[in-house]
């Protein structure tokens, strides 16, 4: 795989909004999911595929990506038996590797040294969230990404109740922006046919730092994307700040007090416009 596959792959995993899981032993959905409209396709050899599928999901997968298609891969977390095999059919393959239950900073740098490849670590556990900074500021690590599920199973907490995970949600947010990443990407909605819930999961998720979500079926992409995309408002008030502000270093618009923060955050909103 070229060194540009490499760079599509590691940039998409910076940036995606939405990405979308396939089971890596589907491989007559992994063209559907592609053509699904999700910013990042993930092949999941992890949760999705029974054990005994799972040297078949391994297989599938390298072919997909060989034959020249980007997208990440979850591979099986580092204590299972099948890491060792995922780690060496994704070497130099130019795909991304989410890699579940990221505990150790030093295990997520290893595994890109080992494959070449970007990473995207999830948290899923306690001793990931309070090691999320050192995760995010590991070489090769492009973004951060919530186990929602597992985190909440190992707390005792109902993975649906946001207060009871709004300090590991914190937690990954700061050491995102601290380690200069884009901020991290949200846990599974469990609802596949609620588009109500996915928005309200997702402008939550938004509120909180979160700048993408981890997407169960093509059902949830159109709720995820267009809760991510700012409002009508949101995008006139940041061109009202531009315009305001002109060659000045300070300006007040709606009777607000405008400068660098404030502009820095509007020309956000208008890059995701």
């Amino acid at each position: 795989m070229t060194t540009a596959a490499h760079h599509a792959a590691g940039d998409l995993a910076r940036g995606a909004h939405t990405l979308l899981f396939v089971p890596g032993d589907r491989p007559e959905r992994f063209e559907k999911a592609a053509a699904a409209g999700a910013d990042l396709v993930v092949v999941d050899l992890e949760d999705a595929v029974p054990a005994a599928n799972k040297a078949k999901a391994r297989a599938d997968a390298a072919a997909w990506i060989a034959a020249g298609h980007t997208c990440a891969v979850r591979i099986n977390a580092a204590d299972t038996e099948h890491f060792d095999a995922d780690v060496s059919a994704l070497a130099g393959s130019g795909a991304a590797i989410m890699l579940p239950k990221a505990e150790d900073p030093a295990a997520a740098a290893r595994l890109t040294e080992t494959t070449g490849s970007a990473v995207i670590a999830l948290i899923e556990t306690a001793r990931g969230v309070l090691a999320a900074a050192s995760i995010a500021s590991a070489p090769g690590v492009v973004r951060l990404a919530i186990g929602t599920f597992d985190l909440a199973a190992q707390l005792g907490v109902d993975p649906t109740d946001t207060e009871a995970l709004a300090a590991s949600r914190g937690a990954l947010v700061l050491a995102s922006a601290a380690a200069g990443l884009t901020g991290p990407v949200d846990g599974v909605t469990g609802s596949v046919d609620d588009p109500d819930r996915v928005r309200a999961d997702v402008a939550y998720a938004r509120r909180l730092g979160f700048a993408g979500k981890l997407v169960i079926h093509p059902k949830q992409l159109d709720p995820t994307s267009s809760a991510f995309a700012p409002s009508a408002d949101d995008i006139a008030w940041a061109r009202r700040i531009i315009e305001a502000l002109g060659t000045d270093g300070v300006a007040v618009v709606d009777g607000q007090m405008v400068d660098k923060p404030v502009v820095d955050r509007a020309r956000s909103i208008l890059d995701r416009a």
